[in-house]
């Protein structure tokens, strides 16, 4: 049962928790005491997404025994029941929002904030067309919100709409691989899915993609973003930036994947290496500038 309970909560899936640190990389705090708090707040969030997940389980077992792959989830294949779901994920919801607790009312009010957000996601937002993709986009954005409230530093619109703007990216990506692989079950797995198209599906990703490539174009030469970490060479970034989203649209489009997109990230050795070489030009342009 151990082993069920540890693929139940999708450690796998722990990268999307990455977000937090955003706060602690563009506030010059990295190299910083703060940062064990942000490890911390990593911490938490990989918990309490995976109450998430536990739950979202449980709800969505029925649904996921007529799924090709989900079928073999611990929960939809009866290696772990409902009832050890349930309680471990109390349990582990409780040490985690203990946890946040400690790190100050605002981070406690946002890791509530977000365990009731996608709890009502499991239950009732995903089968609101739109609003399931945007409920998404929002726990990533909690994430980055979390994050910096971890680390006491002011929370940039630049970073919400960016982290917004990639989530919703990720999440349309993901719709429409599900629409297109499971083709006329798609409907009887998620209800949802029903309301889409995948012409639809297309035109919001293309929005989506112009938007994110253009926002964080425009965040890298902001004035105040030139102020704020003394250099004027973020734009240097933008060439990863645009290859990962690319990337992800060509095994979208023309390798058919992207059901996972964490997952995805951490199989594609080329999405893997140009996210590290984006971090790594990131912070080396905005903490060499300062020496």
């Amino acid at each position: 049962m151990v082993v069920a309970l540890v693929v139940s909560v999708r450690p796998r899936q722990w990268s999307k928790n990455l977000f937090v640190f955003a706060g602690l990389i563009f506030s010059h705090k990295l190299f910083t005491e703060d940062a064990g708090r942000a490890v911390a707040a990593f911490v938490i969030f990989c918990a309490l997404s995976g109450v998430v997940y536990l739950l979202n389980d449980v709800v969505d077992r029925e649904r996921d025994r007529a799924h090709p792959l989900k079928r073999l989830r611990p929960i939809a294949s009866g290696a772990l029941s409902p009832r050890a779901a349930v309680v471990a994920a109390v349990a582990l919801g409780t040490t985690g929002l203990g946890g946040a607790s400690a790190l100050g009312r605002p981070f406690f009010l946002v890791a509530v904030t977000y365990v009731v957000l996608l709890a009502l996601y499991s239950v009732w937002l995903k089968h609101v067309v739109l609003v399931d993709v945007l409920t998404v986009a929002s726990g990533f954005v909690l994430r980055a919100v979390a994050g910096a409230l971890a680390v006491d530093v002011e929370i940039s619109g630049w970073l919400l709409i960016c982290t917004i703007l990639i989530a919703l990216f990720l999440a349309l990506g993901k719709r429409r691989h599900e629409y297109l692989t499971l083709d006329t079950a798609a409907a009887r797995h998620r209800p949802v899915l029903a309301e889409y198209s995948a012409s639809l599906l297309d035109q919001m990703i293309a929005v989506v993609t112009a938007s994110t490539v253009t926002a964080y174009a425009l965040y890298t030469m902001s004035p105040d973003t030139v102020a704020k970490f003394g250099t004027g060479l973020l734009p240097a970034t933008l060439p990863f930036a645009l290859y990962g989203i690319f990337r992800y649209l060509y095994l979208l489009y023309r390798r058919q994947l992207g059901g996972n997109p964490s997952e995805l990230f951490l199989s594609d050795r080329a999405l893997l290496v140009n996210a590290c070489l984006w971090i790594v030009a990131v912070v080396a342009i905005i903490y060499g500038a300062r020496r």
